[in-house]
């Protein structure tokens, strides 16, 4: 089993309190991702998350044919960050880290993605040509809706700010 990962960063000009909120709601998701999705939560246990909380999804990727998603949140450490991880739904794995940091700068938010695809040989040769580029557009479509929320900007990894190189590893 091949697996991938895609890890994203930006500083939000936001209290982490304020982010915590705003990413600890599953109700924000349908928010931060793009309307050809067609995201629609189909149920989840409360608006507080917590450790094993499941949240389930109807989501659209490719050509709008809806997809049935279910996560569970595994790990919560208020306010700093949490985990999401695919239970049942389209990839053979997906383990979803979610980071916030306060630096000087701003608040640091990573998002590490690690993931792999069903289907084999058959999987690995759709993987570049139609499953990253899709989730770097969903993934990039999220960041400019959190700079239009919050403000601030985007990072090129950590390595960029100084203070940020520790948050990274």
């Amino acid at each position: 089993m091949k697996i991938y990962t895609l890890d994203t960063d930006v500083v939000l000009n936001v209290d982490l309190k304020t982010a915590w909120d705003f990413f600890s709601d599953p109700g924000n998701l349908k928010r931060i991702t793009p309307p050809s999705m067609g995201f629609e939560i189909t149920h989840q246990d409360g608006s507080q998350m917590y450790a094993g909380m499941i949240v389930t999804y109807k989501v659209r990727p490719f050509g709008g044919i809806p997809v049935n998603w279910v996560t569970e949140i595994t790990h919560v450490q208020e306010p700093h960050y949490f985990v999401d991880e695919q239970r049942f739904g389209p990839y053979r794995l997906w383990h979803h880290k979610h980071f916030f940091r306060e630096t000087d700068r701003g608040l640091y938010c990573r998002d590490l993605v690690h993931y792999a695809l069903p289907g084999g040989a058959v999987g690995r040769m759709i993987h570049p040509i139609l499953v990253r580029p899709r989730l770097e557009q969903i993934f990039n479509y999220r960041q400019r809706i959190l700079l239009e929320t919050f403000g601030g900007f985007s990072v090129n990894g950590a390595q960029t700010i100084p203070e940020l190189t520790e948050a990274k590893s």
